[in-house]
């Protein structure tokens, strides 16, 4: 396991080579006080053993898949059950536990490259994956910059296949904006520029349909604290917070959505399909880097995506990449005061 540093003299991310994860996200803040925002661990063996998504790029399909199988193109894919009666996470050995190829390195980037055979997991196709992690001032579209601050962190993804397939990525990071070892993120602000969610079933797989966030509490249109939703009956068979949002248009001035505490804010600016919102809701009882003991809801993870079980729903934005086209999304996390 091999790591990697890039910066903007301001922001510093540390990326490892396996599972493509970031280690460590270090940002100014108000106060000038150098903060490190995602949850991890200080050895190799910890980052192998312990909680296996931390902060890892997820694939190859990013969320649950019902039923473990998907069909396309009149075949029917069968996937490994590794979540009750769903696949999660690209199953039993997804992208998370794989090392990735290094194929370039500056002082503010890394590009990183999988190769994921036919066959793997279940999945059809061979698929190749680049992620690109840049820390600056991005573009977000052509003549739109992202907002001043301390800079922002960029993932950028492309991914092409020899045989039609189904793909869906994200950064799983758990980020605690008070710092890593801050305890529970209930004092956390969260703003969602969504008008619609899908809600789910009691193993959090979305049932295939989408309703307005309006009178329910997944409205976050307006800025709410988590320690006031989690808890809410609404959110019970789930411990939290577990929950995916189809997103309004991304990649524009606006955030997709917001977190923040007092004295450090992040944006998200995505071309991602929707948003998947985790409270931490099953991580318990690890030791962190800083020393502190990790727990439930110590975290939230803002999972930029395409929704959870698109394949098995024609209602839901397509997953489907076929030979020939390019699979491109950006995700930005903008940092300030």
């Amino acid at each position: 396991m091999k790591s990697f540093s890039i910066t903007n003299g301001l922001i510093t991310a540390r990326i490892s080579d396996y599972g493509a994860k970031i280690l460590s996200l270090i940002t100014p803040t108000r106060s000038g006080e150098q903060r490190d925002i995602v949850l991890g661990f200080n050895t190799d063996e910890e980052w192998l053993n312990q909680e296996p998504y931390f902060n890892a790029i997820v694939g190859r399909y990013a969320g649950r898949i019902r039923d473990a199988h998907f069909t396309l193109d009149g075949h029917t894919y069968n996937l490994a059950a590794n979540n009750g009666p769903n696949a999660l996470h690209g199953g039993i050995h997804g992208f998370n536990a794989r090392t990735w190829d290094v194929v370039a390195l500056s002082r503010d980037s890394i590009r990183l490259h999988l190769f994921s055979p036919d066959g793997e997991e279940g999945y059809p196709g061979n698929l190749h994956v680049f992620v690109t992690y840049t820390v600056g001032a991005p573009m977000l579209q052509e003549g739109t910059e992202a907002p001043e601050g301390f800079g922002s962190l960029i993932i950028d993804y492309e991914a092409v296949t020899d045989a039609p397939t189904v793909v869906n990525f994200t950064q799983h990071t758990y980020l605690n904006l008070a710092g890593e070892g801050a305890g529970d993120v209930r004092a956390h602000a969260l703003t969602i520029d969504a008008e619609t969610y899908a809600p789910a079933d009691e193993n959090t797989c979305p049932i295939g349909e989408l309703l307005p966030v309006a009178g329910t509490p997944m409205d976050f249109r307006c800025p709410a604290l988590l320690g006031e939703r989690y808890d809410l009956p609404f959110f019970a068979p789930w411990r939290g917070i577990d929950s995916a949002w189809l997103l309004n248009a991304g990649l524009t001035a606006k955030p997709n959505a917001t977190l923040s505490v007092p004295d450090l804010t992040l944006d998200l600016h995505t071309n991602m399909e929707a948003l998947v919102v985790y409270s931490g809701n099953y991580v318990e009882q690890h030791r962190g880097k800083s020393g502190s003991m990790y727990d439930i809801r110590h975290a939230v993870c803002l999972e930029a995506q395409n929704l959870p079980a698109a394949p098995n729903f024609a209602n839901f934005p397509s997953a489907v990449l076929r030979p020939g086209e390019l699979y491109r999304r950006r995700t930005i996390y903008t940092l300030h005061e």
